[in-house]
């Protein structure tokens, strides 16, 4: 890897892509998480003495849309580098030229939503080449994006001699890394979710780089049914339940551990409130649905956190959206800071599981806290992402 910390800056013009696709409401932003994670790379820039232009999308616009202009970004990013920065109507074209000769050193210039231009998600050449001549140098800065082939993220560096990856981009690289190449055994997986058709392609690839995988929330279902169990009315996908068994079979021949729940938190309805039992995973009334783990599987997942030294969090383990049944996910999430504070390295990923320590108030708490969620899969899946090869060339 190519980082920023090879290079010295000075008197360069640096074309920086950001993740600032961040939520909005009524025009401002709520999670400026996102933003605040630019800012190393930013600062990095702005203290050897260099300019930095930056670029991003926010949300999936149909050409211009007002309310999804990055204009609104400018005030956030201004009080978090305590210094005021410049924002262009455009992206690329004659504005955007003048808004990059006539930016000086120690300035920062936002540009204007590159998702106004259908060329952005395209990939498209001539683009790319117009968002190059804004600057010397090219950095990125946004893991979030860095599985899309889109023309800020992949087809845009080809232009330049001098690129690099961002500090954010290295950490996302090295903490993967962390968990899939060099980590410190025993290495847990905890996967959850409700689809394991949407986390096939993780198990496979990571089956024989980890020591124990734990699989809970609505994927779970599929597992027990395939082993004849009785689930109720909880979900699942009969079409899984070969490759159910062909992973659980694959996990025994490479000496992995799969740990499955033992009980759940069941309901007959699917909303806030109601009414709860627990039962046995094996042994579901059919008019319940599992919508949580049970004590017994807490307890069971517990143990094997708190005696793994690397530990992946993708995925809740139960229906954590509604407080009912947000315990067992709450609970994995204390475990895993438990387990951090005790020395173990801990990465979460994907976006129900970073919403989840966000609820619980345990991002500072756990190692790492990935900011890409399909960028995070892909990775997990052992893709390489085309934002990250674009640089290593």
């Amino acid at each position: 890897m190519k980082t920023i910390d090879d290079f010295y800056f000075k008197d360069k013009k640096v074309l920086i892509r950001v993740d600032f696709n961040v939520p909005l409401e009524n025009g401002k932003v709520i999670d400026s998480t996102r933003i605040r994670s630019a800012v190393p790379t930013i600062l990095k820039i702005l203290q050897d003495g260099g300019a930095c232009i930056l670029m991003s999308h926010l949300g999936r616009p149909n050409g211009f849309e007002k309310r999804l202009s990055l204009i609104q970004i400018k005030s956030v990013l201004d009080n978090i580098l305590a210094i005021k920065s410049k924002f262009c109507e455009d992206c690329i074209g004659k504005i955007a030229k003048e808004a990059s000769d006539k930016l000086s050193m120690g300035e920062v210039l936002i540009l204007e939503n590159l998702r106004f231009y259908n060329e952005e998600t395209k990939g498209d050449e001539l683009f790319s080449k117009k968002l190059s001549e804004l600057a010397d140098c090219y950095i990125n800065d946004a893991f979030g994006t860095a599985h899309r082939s889109h023309a800020s993220t992949t087809v845009v560096a080809k232009y330049f001699e001098k690129k690099f990856f961002g500090k954010l981009l290295e950490k996302e690289v090295l903490a993967i890394k962390r968990v899939i190449s060099n980590g410190k055994r025993p290495i847990l997986a905890i996967l959850g979710g409700s689809k394991i058709s949407s986390k096939i392609p993780i198990i496979e690839n990571i089956i024989d780089k980890v020591d124990d995988i734990i699989i809970g929330g609505g994927m779970a279902f599929t597992f027990i049914k395939a082993l004849g169990g009785k689930i109720g009315e909880s979900i699942h996908e009969d079409s899984m339940i070969k490759k159910s068994l062909s992973i659980l079979k694959s996990a025994k021949e490479k000496n992995t551990k799969i740990h499955l729940p033992v009980d759940v938190v069941c309901a007959k309805e699917f909303k806030e409130g109601a009414d709860s039992k627990v039962f046995s995973i094996n042994s579901i009334p059919d008019e319940y649905e599992g919508l949580d783990s049970g004590p017994k599987s807490l307890e069971k997942f517990k143990q094997i956190i708190l005696s793994s030294s690397t530990i992946l969090w993708n995925g809740p383990v139960g229906v954590f959206e509604l407080n009912s049944f947000s315990k067992g996910t709450k609970e994995i999430g204390k475990a895993i800071a438990e387990s951090t504070k005790k020395g173990a390295f801990s990465l979460v990923g994907g976006g129900d599981s970073v919403s989840a320590v966000k609820k619980f108030k345990l991002e500072k708490d756990v190692s790492y806290v990935s900011t890409g969620g399909g960028a995070m899969l892909e990775s997990l899946e052992g893709k390489i992402l085309p934002g990250i090869s674009a640089l290593a060339k």
